[in-house]
């Protein structure tokens, strides 16, 4: 009888450890946070992943480590995450480049295809921001609108940079390209940093940017906004037309978010979504976004997922009727 209870109470105390364990664990979070930005210093991506990481880090009181891993159309920095363990301690700047395009783009590439599905690999937690692109030109370029374009690409064909393949400013110039029935040679650089010093320095006559990176270079008037790919005028820059005033029928637009690797749980996913919407609710950041040209987001976890899979769905064709490949 004394050896049973023995027995019992042994294997009590010890089916009670994980439990103990668990208890005393560390509340989220608890260490400094990795944010992997899968493009280069200086472009739209790394700008967007400072902004919001300043203020996360003093809500969540730990520091917010930003580090960037670009190459390959933004699948590098990507797949660092998705094969990260899910302990929230690992999040990628999600972008229109990694879990749209490039995954139509450099699948056939690889060797097996796409090295992450960008749904399913994935914890999708917040939308930060939509913004339109921007035709740039090197003032000294003679470029001041999309009919100098056209006239300069008929005579001598025309030279554009972007942030890299895959990006959605890549797929514009190729885009372009059909639409003036001549294809434009896309000089991809790894982030719109590098791009937009090479168009400022005459390497490369224009570019196609996305808004908030190219916005302070427009200002200072050291690059020529050329088009701006919104449906109307942009408020912070009235004074740029858009393609389809000029007579070409192009809206896009390029989106940012915050997410983790999949099976994040479902505790750090709320509280993250409830940070991140209070920041985008400041009005600090509404204010930082309007002079960027961007527009802060308002999704739900479950809004962000569904919205990565139906941009999923829409560019993976338009990248294989276009023809776009990695440069």
């Amino acid at each position: 009888m004394f050896k049973t209870l023995r027995r019992r109470a042994i294997l009590g105390g010890s089916l009670a450890l994980p439990a103990l364990a668990r208890a005393q664990a560390p509340a989220w979070p608890s260490q400094p946070i990795r944010l992997v930005v899968p493009f280069a210093p200086g472009g739209t991506t790394d700008l967007i992943a400072r902004l919001v990481a300043a203020p996360l880090q003093e809500r969540l009181g730990q520091p917010i480590v930003v580090e960037n891993r670009p190459g390959a159309g933004a699948t590098v920095g990507s797949l660092v995450v998705a094969q990260a363990a899910p302990d929230g301690y690992t999040f990628v700047l999600s972008n229109i480049a990694s879990h749209a395009i490039s995954p139509a783009l450099y699948g056939p590439a690889l060797n097996g295809g796409f090295r992450y599905d960008a749904v399913r690999d994935f914890s999708h937690i917040a939308l930060l921001t939509l913004n339109p692109s921007v035709f740039v030109a090197n003032p000294r370029a003679g470029i001041a609108n999309l009919d100098d374009l056209a006239r300069r690409h008929r005579e001598r064909g025309l030279d554009m940079a972007s942030s890299g393949s895959g990006s959605s400013n890549h797929l514009l110039i190729v885009k372009m390209g059909q639409i003036l029935g001549r294809e434009i040679t896309h000089i991809p650089f790894r982030g719109a940093g590098p791009a937009m010093t090479a168009v400022i320095g005459g390497q490369v006559p224009l570019m196609s940017d996305s808004l908030p990176s190219a916005a302070a270079h427009i200002r200072q008037g050291s690059v020529k906004a050329v088009a701006m790919s919104s449906a109307e005028r942009h408020p912070s820059f009235p004074d740029v037309p858009t393609f389809r005033e000029q007579g070409y029928d192009v809206v896009a637009s390029s989106w940012f978010g915050l997410s983790g690797p999949a099976n994040l749980p479902r505790s750090i996913v709320d509280r993250l979504a409830r940070e991140v919407g209070a920041i985008l609710d400041s009005d600090s950041t509404r204010a930082r976004f309007a002079e960027i040209g961007g527009s802060p987001g308002h999704f739900t976890p479950e809004e962000y997922a569904a919205f990565v899979a139906s941009e999923v769905a829409l560019w993976g064709p338009l990248v294989r009727e276009t023809g776009a490949r990695p440069d």
